[in-house]
């Protein structure tokens, strides 16, 4: 693409090319020289001609205009734009705007700025509207330019433009806002930030030894930072672009963010009613878009809230939203995806609203979409001809779906058995979008934490090992890999039909790759279906997986640096020790020594599924022969650990671990003498004379919060029967 002089005309002529048309994108985005040409336009036009200021600034908005239409659609421009440092540009162009300076001008660059940061915003993500996939050195170049993008020098120079007085330029500020902070550091760094004027006054109200986070954190508690109140105050505008875009940075900016969400639930004095009550109020807006981004804002406060205030009569207005969307035929590809994402986000790992939407209604009208946009007949020309919004919609259905199931097998229940999804889903997992077959998996192991569907649907339609195909494959996506480990995970248990059949068909040595990658999750998760393989199983099947993972390296694996490792190889050795026979293979096959200490290191964890492992490994290890109870006492180590870990760890680890002693003791009644030593008795004494809301941690400020015996009762029992044993043979031990 050749442009001989930069002219208004000519940069006009370039944008209207380039716009729906990729091979124009990619031909502009190898002529790096134009590029560069084009960034450097925004400070500095050409002068080469009798031209008049106004025709430089034209020259610097259509250049603007050109940027951002390329941002978008090719990779290749979008590295081109990031080496010509693009974004650098525009702020720079930005700060230096005059007061004289045409509103067209600062609008063009702040829109430039918002279309071209979101792009590189979309390649490092999370993504807002599914997965995408993009070369990891693309990604390595937008991580920094968006970090760059959200230091506070550069929010010095955006961020005031929220307040501009021309309102398109506050829109593409508000929009900036909503579509770049993907990040708890991000979204920090903005709502901290304070214009110069409110900063001075902070810093002159402080006192000499007050710290600054002191002093901010007071002023975002009581109205969420400057930033989220202009935003609420744009909110009550009759500007619907405006209102739509302040409601997408408030989403983004409440999203996890507690402290945001809070305030947006409170009166504020000098607004009529609760930020939160405006959002939703929003939901009914004559504009659907405006009513989309509500639902969404309202979904982020909500769940954000929820940690201490969960208000589920609130989350209906997002329901009947998202209800009404579904279920119309008259609306867009595009936003049917943008309300599925909204349920998504409501109901994501919340049992009583996942409950909510299928009570509703919401569920079986996602499904029912889901089937409405995919055949069942698989052929080429199918995949070939899909529109990009349609792939997009069937992703988001069943991701979805997916988050729906997860808890209820009365709701899974309903989706095989009612609604009939498993061949929607089954031909999904072959389709060659990444997003389409990442969200079939989700979807598969939300069904398969059923027993009834894994014996029943998943057997019988084949789409199990199905399944398996894809996760044997080496060159898969590793997000699809790992969505599919997942499933592996739920198909390996002890009730599942599929165990030996896997095992048969090269589970291990495929989980045996997984265990090498640099990824902790896939790590995790190769380890999470060892573990389950192991549960309840046959000495056989033991000894084939420890064949593949080896003893020292399962050693190793228990004094890894990720706790989340350190979980899932005590959980091993707990299913490995599960009867007499594998207490015996654990000790035939670890050194006593080095057992020993991992059983203290992982008693000594912070890490509370650590401790709770670890401490079910010790029980097993109780119902083993003498000798292997001997060992317990041989070690000191251990028993002070028991003890410390009694006093601070929560029930479900307690329990267990005067479970051992229980054993121990009914064992060898002599063994007293050792757990008065370690203080144990004198621990089970103090646990047994409780009252209710008695504390039972005998040590503030431990490595666990301080458990109630509310909470404890079980333990309690467990304690009584220890000292009664010990009580009923003390003339024995005299």
């Amino acid at each position: 693409m050749t442009v001989r002089a930069i002219t208004t005309s000519t940069l006009k002529t370039l944008k209207n090319s380039v716009i729906g048309n990729p091979a124009a994108k990619l031909a502009l985005a190898q002529d790096t020289a134009l590029i560069q040409l084009l960034v450097n336009c925004l400070n500095h036009p050409p002068t080469s001609y009798a031209d008049t200021q106004g025709s430089h600034n034209d020259i610097r908005i259509e250049s603007a205009h050109v940027i951002a239409s390329i941002s978008y659609g090719s990779e290749a421009a979008l590295v081109s734009l990031i080496h010509a440092n693009a974004l650098h540009a525009f702020l720079l162009a930005l700060s230096n705007m005059k007061p004289h300076d045409p509103v067209q001008l600062k609008y063009a660059l702040a829109r430039g700025l918002r279309v071209l940061s979101t792009a590189i915003a979309e390649v490092v993500g999370p993504s807002q509207l599914g997965l995408r996939t993009w070369s990891p050195d693309l990604r390595s170049e937008a991580k920094v330019a968006l970090n760059y993008l959200f230091e506070f020098d550069c929010l010095n120079i955006f961020l005031p433009l929220l307040a501009d007085p021309s309102s398109q330029t506050s829109v593409a500020i508000a929009q900036l806002i909503s579509t770049t902070v993907r990040s708890e550091a991000h979204r920090n760094a903005v709502v901290e930030w304070l214009p110069p004027a409110e900063r001075s006054k902070e810093i002159k109200g402080r006192r000499g030894w007050e710290k600054k986070e002191m002093v901010n954190s007071s002023s975002l508690a009581r109205q969420g930072g400057w930033v989220v109140r202009l935003l609420v105050n744009f909110l009550q505008k009759k500007d619907i672009k405006l209102q739509e875009a302040a409601l997408g940075a408030i989403s983004s900016l409440a999203m996890e963010n507690t402290v945001v969400a809070t305030t947006l639930t409170r009166a504020w004095s000098d607004v009529v009613d609760t930020p939160l009550n405006m959002i939703l109020n929003l939901t009914k807006s004559r504009s659907t878009d405006v009513q989309l981004t509500a639902s969404l804002c309202a979904a982020h406060v909500l769940r954000a809230n929820a940690i201490h205030h969960p208000d589920y009569s609130a989350a209906l207005n997002v329901i009947h939203v998202v209800n009404r969307v579904l279920s119309s035929s008259s609306e867009t590809p595009l936003n049917k995806i943008k309300t599925c994402y909204t349920l998504y986000h409501l109901v994501k790992d919340d049992k009583k609203l996942c409950r909510e939407v299928y009570e509703r209604g919401t569920l079986e009208k996602v499904v029912l979409l889901a089937k409405h946009i995919t055949p069942l007949e698989r052929t080429s020309e199918w995949e070939e001809d899909e529109p990009e919004s349609t792939l997009a919609l069937r992703e988001a259905t069943l991701t979805v779906i997916a988050a729906i199931s997860l808890f209820d097998d009365n709701i899974r229940r309903e989706v095989t058995d009612d609604l009939h999804l498993i061949p929607t889903i089954q031909v999904s997992l072959s389709h060659k979008n990444i997003g389409i077959r990442h969200a079939a998996c989700t979807c598969l192991r939300a069904l398969s934490r059923a027993v009834s569907i894994i014996r029943t649907n998943i057997v019988d339609s084949k789409i199990g090992m199905e399944l398996f195909a894809i996760f044997k494959k080496e060159d898969e996506d590793p997000r699809v890999t790992y969505a599919a480990l997942n499933t592996i995970c739920n198909l390996v248990i002890d009730f599942s039909p599929l165990r030996p059949k896997l095992l048969d068909q090269g589970l291990l040595p495929r989980l045996m790759q997984l265990l090498a990658s640099d990824d902790v999750s896939m790590r995790v998760g190769a380890l999470w279906a060892m573990r389950n393989t192991l549960r309840t199983s046959d000495p056989s099947t033991r000894q084939t997986v420890m064949t593949h993972l080896c003893w020292p390296r399962l050693v190793t694996l228990c004094n890894d640096s990720s706790p989340a490792i350190q979980e899932q190889a005590m959980s091993i050795l707990r299913n490995l020790a599960e009867d007499e026979e594998g207490v015996d293979y654990v000790f035939e096959s670890i050194d006593t020594e080095i057992l020993a200490n991992c059983i203290t290191s992982g008693l000594e964890s912070s890490n509370e599924d650590v401790t709770h492992h670890t401490a079910c490994f010790l029980a097993n290890i109780a119902n083993g022969t003498r000798e292997e109870q001997d060992f317990i006492f041989a070690h000191a180590h251990i028993i002070h650990a028991m003890h410390d870990c009694m006093t601070d760890a929560k029930s479900n680890t307690r329990c267990p671990l005067i479970s051992c002693i229980l054993t121990l003791v009914q064992s060898n009644v002599r063994r007293k003498h050792e757990l008065t030593e370690a203080g144990i008795i004198s621990t089970l004494r103090h646990m047994c004379d409780w009252t209710a809301g008695v504390s039972v941690s005998m040590s503030p400020g431990g490595r666990h919060p301080r458990i109630h015996m509310d909470d404890d009762k079980e333990a309690a029992k467990l304690a009584r029967s220890v000292l009664d044993i010990l009580e009923s043979n003390i003339e024995d031990l005299m």
